[in-house]
């Protein structure tokens, strides 16, 4: 991977953190009360920490760095990037390893199914988007 691609990484983070902070805000009572937490429980939990933000978004630019990776390596194969073939990876990698890792770990806590989605739908959201941005910087 060339240093070029570094800014399309940062991009891809940058825009999958503020998705993920409009999803939440715009669901954050249905989150908690999937979580079966109220609002106060939740802010006991985490107070002001910015540590949690810090992880996630450390988080992002790796897996953006791993969508970079896998589009770059189908680009050297001979597979057209794009758009429509980054979207289509980054749906691809939710299907087989973000949203069938959550369900089965959800469904082993014996957490609600309306946290999967919740939480699933973020995580579709966040590869969608990383998949568009770096499919669109490795084709060009």
């Amino acid at each position: 991977m060339t240093w070029s691609y570094y800014p399309a990484i940062l991009i891809a983070a940058i825009a999958s953190f503020a998705f993920g902070a409009a999803w939440y805000t715009a669901l954050r009572r249905q989150w908690l009360s999937a979580r079966g937490l109220t609002e106060a429980e939740a802010q006991a939990r985490t107070g002001t920490s910015r540590v949690p933000f810090i992880i996630s978004f450390l988080a992002l630019l790796i897996m953006a760095w791993a969508v970079s990776g896998i589009l770059l390596h189908l680009a050297r194969g001979g597979t057209v990037i794009s758009v429509p073939s980054g979207l289509i990876t980054g749906f691809l990698l939710w299907l087989g390893f973000v949203i069938t890792t959550m369900a089965v770990n959800h469904a082993f806590r014996g957490e609600r199914h309306s946290l999967t989605l919740i939480d699933g739908g973020h995580w579709l959201g966040v590869l969608l988007i990383q998949g568009a941005i770096l499919g669109w910087w490795t084709g060009q």
